[in-house]
């Protein structure tokens, strides 16, 4: 392993011969990049005024990521990728049945993913037709006939209902009802393809499946430690209260294999002395790139050096009272963490010995600490012990229960979390499926066995076993690793209904009969029977949002997500006199009604509270030191490992050609939507078919800066995956690993290359070769 053990790249300086963007996050650039969605998207005349009550009380909560909103806003509540994503929604142009008429489905496919998204808003109803290969239009009630028909004709437990995290928790809540009266609980969401992590493993160390903070926290915390996490381009705003933090003291040290620069420097673009004269502020006290995977090794050398303070003045460093009074598994786990050598520690995470001790000098200079992490953890085969490493160095300090600390995953889309919280599930076991509540409120009959994620909908798919994909959103076939496989094999379902509001590659891949449902934005009027509506959302933080969208939507034809999934229920399942599809679709308020009879804890007072400026936290057992673990306490975790990569990834003597891919999205997207090819914060634009690599490495290996290469997988399964003409393009990262964008590099993930406990797909740390074209 010699090859690996002088790393280069982990000091918090920059390689000044790789590309590097010379400003701060945030300041002209940000607004830059707003204009440049604004003059070439054909805006519409509503997108400014919806800019500016945009994450306020009775305005329209933002459709990109979420992150928290504030109880006393800014003038301008919104960030460079909430604007793109708004702006994004509220353009004046449109795909009409003519568009279909003037375009065969096979054409399509040659389109690039932006250009299919920036051909506007979808405004009618289309079907498929195979002898054409069109989509051709048809009323809401014959796609709602025929829909139901082939579902009633079907195993409920063949279809698959994914959600992708964007409908607002009105139609989640409805959706998974749907789905239970029809037979089964297949309910995939895009939790499975990041944050699923922490959904399972989170729950197992300190019993709640999300995160623990709030706003609050921020105003209070000593130090925060960010691990796999982009503020810069997934959550700009959250940079707002990390100067602020900053400001007072508040100490910040960042893990990552790339210099993300929203976590390097911002400037404050609501600030006019500091967008004119004033420095921008560094956010990052220390900025360390670990090699991927390498943060269960970091946390292990952070634990030993505070064993080792600890061991010298007793009762100085650990918070023993806490670990006594509040945890289990604190003498196994140390006894693992103390056998350690720092040779393997030092080998794994790609740091110095003395880095690693500089950040446990600032955890242990800290009274309150938070911990942030994001996909650099969520997604690897050891995750869960990435995660549960993170718990533990938090735990020693006690570092959970308190203001101004806790545990906090950045999630991304807007209503991913809250989602879960109202039911969007496969697994029965979780809280968020109540299963006497709902047979008794519904007088239905719920299946007592889990359903299908992500990855086992998509080997049903490749085994037949699944038939039916209903899609509440999202671009799956795009989204999925193993993505020639399953674009392969989608064709053979008997069904595919998209809801959406434009298109995407997944409707490119039809079924045997296949739909395409357009639906509202969230920025459009919704207005039904009983008058306009509003629909509502869960932060990360866990806090509930009305949003009300002031938009004229593009197209008469145009319906609900809520109305659809009444609309679909309806034509599919008997009738049922609980099952008041009708009289929920005009009113939306008696849906909340439903909610917070479902869950009393959590919802109370539901549509009282709608419009709470900051939204209403919903509450968390584990930040009031309730701990609903099966041991009725926190759990300490045992590390039988120091890498969160698979067995087949990682470094190796014996295959030193070998290379760790991670992927990347760029400043101009939003998961699988893809705004533009100027990839700002990292110094890169134009194509997206590139392949990110140290200079040294390159010279290693004997490629050239602008050689076209192939990828392919070093998972030998049986299965070739390979990506060609990708360029070489030199970059700042750690040695033995490449980067490049997601999804264009999913298809070289396999579907069993995941999270051990959630099926998380390892997206950023799978084995490759780098091979010339």
């Amino acid at each position: 392993m010699a090859e690996y053990e002088d790393q280069k790249h982990s000091s918090t300086e920059h390689d000044a011969d790789t590309p590097e963007y010379g400003g701060a996050t945030g300041g002209w650039g940000s607004l830059k990049g707003i204009l440049s969605i604004y003059k070439n998207g054909d805006t519409s005349a509503d997108a400014l005024s919806i800019l500016a009550k945009q994450n306020k009380a009775h305005g329209v909560m933002c459709t990109s990521c979420a992150w928290a909103k504030p109880a006393e806003p800014h003038v301008f509540e919104f960030c460079e990728n909430g604007a793109k994503a708004t702006l994004w929604e509220a353009t004046t142009r449109k795909v009409t049945p003519d568009f279909f008429n003037q375009h065969t489905v096979s054409a399509l496919r040659n389109w690039h993913d932006h250009d299919l998204e920036s051909a506007g808003r979808l405004t009618d109803p289309m079907r498929y037709d195979a002898a054409q290969d069109r989509y051709i239009a048809v009323s809401w009630q014959e796609a709602f006939d025929d829909i139901g028909g082939r579902l009633k004709a079907l195993d409920p437990k063949s279809a698959v209902f994914y959600a992708s995290g964007h409908a607002g928790l009105e139609a989640s809540f409805l959706y998974g009802l749907f789905a239970r009266a029809y037979g089964h609980n297949n309910l995939p969401q895009s939790s499975n393809m990041c944050h699923e992590t922490t959904s399972v493993n989170l729950k197992t160390f300190i019993g709640t499946p999300v995160g623990t903070c709030t706003l609050e926290d921020f105003d209070h915390c000593d130090a925060i430690f960010f691990f796999g996490q982009n503020t810069g381009s997934n959550s700009p705003r959250f940079l707002h209260n990390l100067k602020a933090a900053v400001d007072r003291g508040c100490r910040i040290v960042t893990f990552n294999p790339v210099r993300e620069k929203g976590l390097l420097e911002f400037v404050d673009p609501q600030n006019p002395l500091q967008m004119t004269v004033a420095k921008a502020t560094a956010i990052s006290e220390h900025y360390f790139q670990v090699r991927p995977g390498g943060d269960i090794a970091v946390i292990a050398g952070m634990i030993k050096c505070l064993f080792a303070a600890e061991d010298k003045a007793l009762g100085t460093v650990l918070d023993r009272q806490f670990i006594e009074n509040q945890t289990t598994g604190y003498e196994e786990m140390a006894a693992a963490v103390r056998a350690m050598e720092w040779s393997d520690i030092e080998l794994h995470s790609g740091l110095s010995r003395e880095m690693i001790e500089t950040a446990a000098e600032v955890y242990m200079s800290a009274r309150n600490v938070i911990g942030i992490y994001g996909m650099g953890i969520t997604q690897h085969v050891n995750g869960w012990l990435s995660l549960g490493m993170l718990v533990n160095l938090l735990l020693l300090g006690g570092n959970m229960g308190r203001l101004g600390a806790g545990i906090s995953p950045v999630r991304g889309h807007s209503n991913v979390q809250g989602q879960r919280t109202v039911g969007i599930c496969e697994r029965i076991e979780s809280e968020t499926v109540p299963i006497e509540k709902l047979e008794s409120l519904f007088g239905i009959t719920v299946p007592r066995e889990n359903g299908r994620n992500a990855v086992h909908a998509a080997e049903g798919i490749l085994d037949g076993s699944v038939k039916a994909m209903i899609m509440l959103g999202g671009n799956l076939v795009r989204a999925l690793p193993d993505r020639e496989r399953i674009e392969n094999a989608w064709p053979s379902l008997d069904l595919t209904v998209y809801v959406a509001t434009k298109l995407n590659r997944s409707h490119l891949t039809p079924g045997k009969v296949s739909y395409i449902l357009p639906c509202l934005g969230r920025t459009d009027k919704d207005i039904q029977e009983g008058g306009p509506q509003a629909v509502s959302m869960e932060d990360s933080l866990s806090h509930i949002y009305g949003s009300v969208g002031s938009a004229e939507p593009p197209s008469r034809h145009l319906r609900s997500e809520v109305a659809i999934i009444c609309g679909l229920a309806k034509a599919t399942l008997p009738e049922n006199p609980q099952l008041r599809w009708d009289a929920w679709t005009a009113h939306y308020s008696e849906i909340r009604d439903l909610i917070s009879n479902t869950y009393p804890d959590k919802f109370a007072d539901f549509n009282e509270r709608l419009f709470q400026p900051g939204g209403f936290y919903k509450g968390n057992s584990a930040r009031e030191m309730d701990w609903k673990t099966e041991s009725g306490k926190a759990q300490f975790t045992v590390p039988m490992t120091l890498s969160a990569l698979g067995e087949d990834a990682g470094p190796s003597e014996m295959q030193r050609e070998k290379m760790t891919l991670v992927t990347l999205r760029s400043n101009d997207q939003f998961n699988t939507t893809i705004y533009g090819f100027e990839d700002r914060l990292r110094g890169l634009q134009g194509s997206r078919e590139v392949v990110l690599i140290n200079r040294e490495e390159m010279a290693r290996l004997g490629l050239a800066e602008g050689q076209k290469v192939s990828l392919i997988s070093a998972i030998h399964d049986g299965i070739t995956r390979k990506v060609s003409d990708f360029v070489v393009t030199a970059f700042d990262l750690p040695d033995g690993c490449v980067a490049g964008y997601y999804p264009e590099l999913n298809g070289l993930v396999p579907l069993s290359y995941h999270e051990k406990n959630s099926q998380t797909p390892a997206y950023k740390g799978a084995p490759v070769y780098v091979c010339a074209d």
